[in-house]
């Protein structure tokens, strides 16, 4: 399939945003992660969702400065 991820044109196996998040970061991590979907913000609870060829997914993740 494939999708844009964080402005980049990739192809991907994953078959849900949760394995897309777990397949870019290597973990699935416990907070601190952000995901849109065709510009619309997707709350955790729905990362299961099915991923569709075409879309343009961001994810971000916190980052800790001083």
């Amino acid at each position: 399939m494939n999708i844009t991820l964080n402005n980049q044109s990739v192809t991907t196996t994953a078959t849900t945003l949760s394995a897309l998040v777990e397949n870019t970061l290597g973990q699935l991590p416990d907070a601190g992660v952000a995901v849109a979907v065709d510009g619309e913000v997707v709350p955790r609870s729905q990362w299961d969702r099915p991923l569709a060829d075409g879309q343009h997914i961001d994810i971000l993740t916190a980052v800790q400065g001083g």
